[in-house]
């Protein structure tokens, strides 16, 4: 991979599709020269094969949003350039809104948490809200705030671990760090702007063997705290400043003089005009498809941008146009959260009150005059959450890990999550609706319950349906690797979980109807 991407000429550039800076197309790759079994190897600037003609795929697309998106705060910024391109409008939560039925509109929070939504136009106050829900952010490496260190004559770069990784698959990787920093302008204002180097900048070597004789029968156990600190540069710098640097800048103590300087040029400003910063640690190698048939996406952060990526433009390709909202009675809704991997607890994270202020405060935008009783609440019990989060699917060499009638396999379908625990909080409800929309879709589902002896995850459905007293169904693409610095799903699985997402928007309010359960 990396070959061929340091390597190889670029392809000649396709033209501009909507929502995707380079779609799949039917365009030959002769440039790559690949065996005829395998004619093209997919990154975001790669071409398609005549294949993904029909249905029309979003995998490219979500290839694109995936290499665009290396930290939640870059996922939340794409989709903001997405939305913003479709048509909606941006709001700002310190604002008043004045909505109107038939409108699209969104808002963000830290630029790492977005809630976008559009308005049927035969909304009546008590209606519900459809809505899917996800989260942008990953298991990663994050910069310490006092970052620079030396050891043995070796500028390093400390970091701390960010959820619930497999570190181990951090070493020897050619990383590199992106995120946000903080500015100060000349005339004593501040702005924060994203950043993103992306040459390979740091690396966290293994020990040879040669020196480490049993790790591969005692197994690679690396102290977090003093192995998984990556490798900036050799030189040494000078221990001392003078005072005026001492006083000039904190951040010129606190981050290697070096890692300023290249931070800097990124950005285009001076050293001394950086003074905060929050970045991550990053895999530098892009996300594409492999595999024998390219049936695979390879690529980090899977978990959870491609739901996010498939929420997103669900939303937005069934709100395109004006007749799609003519006859809808419902508010279709996508919430992306940031801070899921650490429990969701912050302002950003589905442990805050942002989905259900957005919801109290649209419909008090669309009261108007007309004061009805429990508005709020009449349509939160008419409302449907769809949690969205990567599924555990079979792991062939690993396969009594899973129970033996719910194995999910790569291919087959979107996965509906269950736990009699409330691990996960799909009830039997939840589970048949969902499944309705499938069955009329002849979409096909899978789902899956972990087994006795083991533990079972969670995701943000329960916040959310016990935060809100929201209908909840929890689901999620299957994958491998899950957490690892490189993750993989089946491409089919990306395309059938859009529809799904799709028909969800455009069918629900009509099946939900049909249903009655508190009479």
């Amino acid at each position: 991979m990396a070959l061929l991407r340091l390597h190889l000429p670029r392809p000649p550039p396709l033209p501009a599709q909507p929502y995707s800076r380079s779609p799949l197309s039917s365009y030959t790759s002769s440039w790559l020269r690949l065996p005829a079994v395998s004619p093209r190897l997919l990154c975001s600037t790669h071409p398609a094969s005549p294949l993904d003609a029909a249905p029309p795929s979003i995998v490219a697309g979500l290839l694109d949003y995936l290499n665009d998106s290396w930290t939640q705060f870059h996922a939340t910024a794409e989709a903001k350039r997405q939305l913003l391109d479709a048509g909606f409008k941006l709001l700002s939560e310190s604002d008043d809104w004045d909505l109107q039925p038939g409108g699209r509109y969104f808002f963000t929070r830290n630029m790492s948490c977005l809630v976008a939504f559009a308005i049927g136009e035969k909304y009546r106050l008590g209606n519900g809200f459809n809505i899917i829900a996800a989260h942008t952010d990953s298991p990663c490496l994050k910069l310490k705030p006092r970052s620079a260190t030396f050891k043995s004559g070796h500028q390093m770069v400390n970091v701390q671990t960010y959820g619930s990784g497999l570190w181990h698959t951090w070493f020897d990787r050619d990383l590199t760090l992106a995120g946000r920093v903080i500015l100060k302008a000349a005339d004593d204002s501040f702005k924060h702007k994203l950043v993103k180097i992306t040459r390979p900048l740091i690396r966290v070597p293994t020990l040879a063997i040669h020196l480490n004789r049993t790790v591969n029968s005692d197994g690679f156990k690396p102290n977090l705290e003093t192995h998984l600190v990556p490798l900036l540069a050799t030189k040494h710098e000078e221990a001392t400043m003078n005072s005026d640097d001492k006083s000039s800048s904190s951040t010129k103590v606190a981050h290697h003089p070096l890692f300023l300087q290249i931070l800097s040029e990124e950005i285009g400003c001076q050293s001394n005009e950086i003074i905060g910063m929050e970045l991550n640690v990053c895999d530098t190698q892009p996300s594409c498809l492999g595999g024998g048939y390219n049936e695979f996406i390879y690529s980090g952060r899977l978990d959870n941008l491609a739901s996010c990526y498939c929420a997103l433009r669900s939303l937005m390709d069934s709100s395109k146009a004006a007749e799609q909202l003519s006859n809808e009675k419902a508010i279709r809704m996508v919430a992306m959260f940031d801070n899921e991997e650490v429990g969701s607890d912050s302002m950003q994270g589905a442990g805050a009150s942002t989905m259900f202020q957005a919801m109290r405060r649209i419909v008090d935008s669309l009261m108007h005059q007309s004061m009805g009783e429990g508005a709020l609440e009449r349509a939160i019990h008419s409302s449907f959450l769809v949690s969205a989060d990567m599924a555990h699917a079979l792991h062939p060499n690993y396969s009594d890990k899973h129970e033996e009638c719910h194995r999910p396999e790569l291919q087959k379908g979107l996965v509906i999550k269950h736990n009699a625990n409330q691990r996960y909080a799909t009830s039997a409800i939840t589970a048949f609706l969902f499944k309705e929309i499938a069955r009329i879709q002849n979409l096909p589902v899978q789902e899956f319950v972990v087994r006795n002896d083991m533990g079972c995850g969670s995701t943000i459905g329960p916040i959310l349906a016990s935060g809100v007293g929201i209908r909840t169904v929890d689901c999620g693409i299957p994958q491998l690797s899950m957490h690892s610095i490189r993750e993989m799903c089946g491409k089919e699985d990306v395309d059938t979980t859009y529809r799904h997402f799709k028909a969800f928007f455009e069918m629900f309010s009509d099946i939900d109807r049909k249903l009655n359960v508190d009479f």
